[in-house]
């Protein structure tokens, strides 16, 4: 008896683009109802492979084989035709269009030639319930939170009735709580034989889902570990090239003087809710909560990125919450945001341009020329970060949509550093990158607070909060719960005040 051929089969892949070889000889199989996890370093070349089985781009060289027969594909409808559907790591929804909209796209059951609104509502409420998203179809994409939109993204996905899904870092902008609805899809859809491709940085996802695990460096094929060999050590080993034993770099140090203090400050979101805190110079403070507890709001506050409702913010001579980002800078806080793409870079322009982008004013000519570019200034911001963050790039005039996710974000916070924040936001620095890139990221905040940069992150990964904060805050429904010095913080503590459930010992102020 013959074996049965695998779902899918890519043979002997490469890719190039604008000279650069973002993948080199790579192959892969996927069986049916098994999940498959791809794993690598940022720029390893995770995303163009996906990108080519799915339709998106054509291989430069190499096969691909649908139940072992040959096949090509030079469209998305090809592969969305042959059971492949890809789930992006940048959400590809119409914002301005409802979600059952946008889970039919292109693809809308008629009724005597007009779109069958009652059954794409009926049928989108099944897809929505499978991931366990509770909004009506009707819904419009925008007025949702971006956690929110990436289940609307799997949703859609689903609703194709794919033999094989593609999902490239699905769980990036989810909760915990999120995530594990997520976990349940994928282990129901391989007990109904469908397959997955999974690429995720987060590697304790990985030793849970995965049947095998495919690892790529540099473009090329590393190794493959098998269920039993399935672990965080050796994924990273065949990653980097090297045990990394240590992720996180903190060095203890006193704190310096208070730089930032914040006076009942309150949020369009939450404008009953009065936050009062203070960072010192040198300090690395976690901000914590669950999804939708008003992190990411504040942090647009403090920036002058959405008005303030009321209170008072201190830093320097600014001693009222900013207006503007231009407002902010000037004063020397500078934020990093969670969406890089959308709102921190602009990405048809080069890495050079980007790099440059907030030091335009500082950098331009003076005297008969006050106002013109600098070219000869930004040459040198961009000389100069490219080296300090390490950024992978063919050169500085390349556009920056093509750099990995981790090396878009180096490009964002040397735009930032480039001016010597006195305070630094950073809104999820590490969501989507790598193992190898968060360490750097990691090294880099140990630096700054070094040089006393007085340092506010936010970040929904547990594991990073308790291990970088000097101390945290932590939020529930728009109001700080709690606050947890170094000897404090424990998963337990932090999720305690972010669910409710406080102590007095552990309110602000107490």
């Amino acid at each position: 008896m013959a074996a049965v051929p695998p779902l899918l089969e890519a043979r002997c892949i490469c890719k190039q683009f604008a000279g650069v070889q973002a993948l080199n000889d790579v192959s892969l199989a996927v069986r049916r109802g098994e999940v498959v996890a791809v794993v690598g370093e940022n720029g390893a070349g995770k995303s163009t492979l996906m990108r080519i089985v799915a339709g998106v781009i054509r291989p430069s060289a190499g096969q691909l084989l649908i139940d072992g027969q040959p096949a090509e594909f030079t469209s998305v409808r090809q592969a969305l035709d042959r059971g492949i559907s890809l789930i992006h790591q940048e959400l590809n929804l119409a914002d301005n269009l409802s979600v059952a909209a946008n889970l039919f796209l292109g693809r809308e059951p008629r009724w005597f030639g007009l779109i069958d609104q009652s059954q794409i509502n009926r049928e989108a409420t099944k897809y929505l319930n499978m991931v366990g998203l509770d909004v009506a179809p009707h819904t419009l994409v925008s007025t949702l939170p971006i956690g929110k939109q990436q289940l609307v993204e799997i949703a859609k996905a689903l609703s194709t009735s794919a033999r094989l899904l593609i999902m490239d870092e699905p769980t990036s902008s989810l909760s915990e709580h999120e995530a594990e609805k997520l976990f349940a899809v994928v282990r129901d859809l391989r007990s109904r034989g469908v397959s997955v491709l999974y690429i995720s940085h987060r590697l304790h996802e990985v030793e849970q889902l995965a049947d095998r695990v495919v690892v790529l460096r540099d473009g090329k094929f590393s190794g493959e570990l098998s269920r039993d060999e399935n672990n965080r050590p050796n994924m990273v080993r065949l990653m980097v090239g090297r045990d990394v034993s240590r992720f996180y770099h903190r060095t203890p140090r006193p704190p310096g003087e208070t730089v930032l203090s914040v006076d009942q400050l309150r949020t369009t979101t939450f404008p009953h809710q009065a936050l009062s805190f203070s960072l010192r110079a040198g300090e690395v403070v976690g901000l914590a909560g669950l999804v939708g507890a008003g992190r990411s709001e504040l942090l647009a506050t403090l920036f002058g990125v959405t008005p303030a409702v009321g209170g008072k913010l201190t830093r320097g001579s600014l001693e009222l919450p900013p207006r503007s980002p231009r407002d902010a800078i000037a004063a020397g806080i500078m934020l990093v945001p969670e969406d890089r793409r959308r709102a921190g870079l602009v990405l048809p322009m080069s890495v050079k341009a980007n790099l440059s982008l907030a030091s335009l004013r500082r950098d331009q000519r003076r005297g008969l020329f006050t106002g013109f570019l600098n070219p000869a200034a930004e040459e040198q911001v961009a000389a100069s970060m490219i080296g300090l963050m390490r950024i992978k790039t063919a050169s500085d005039r390349q556009a920056v949509r093509y750099l990995s996710g981790g090396n878009q974000q180096k490009v964002v916070l040397g735009k930032w550093l480039c001016l010597s924040p006195k305070v630094l936001l950073l809104d999820e620095p590490t969501r989507g990158i790598d193992v190898g890139a968060k360490e750097e990221i990691y090294t880099l905040i140990d630096d700054l607070a070094g040089r006393g940069v007085a340092i506010l992150f936010a970040s929904s990964e547990m594991e990073e909060v308790l291990a970088l904060s000097d101390r945290a805050l932590v939020m529930h429904e728009g109001r700080l719960a709690g606050e947890l010095i170094r000897d404090q913080l424990s998963e337990e503590a932090v999720m305690q005040l972010a669910t409710g459930d406080i102590t007095p010992t552990q309110r602000i102020g107490a």
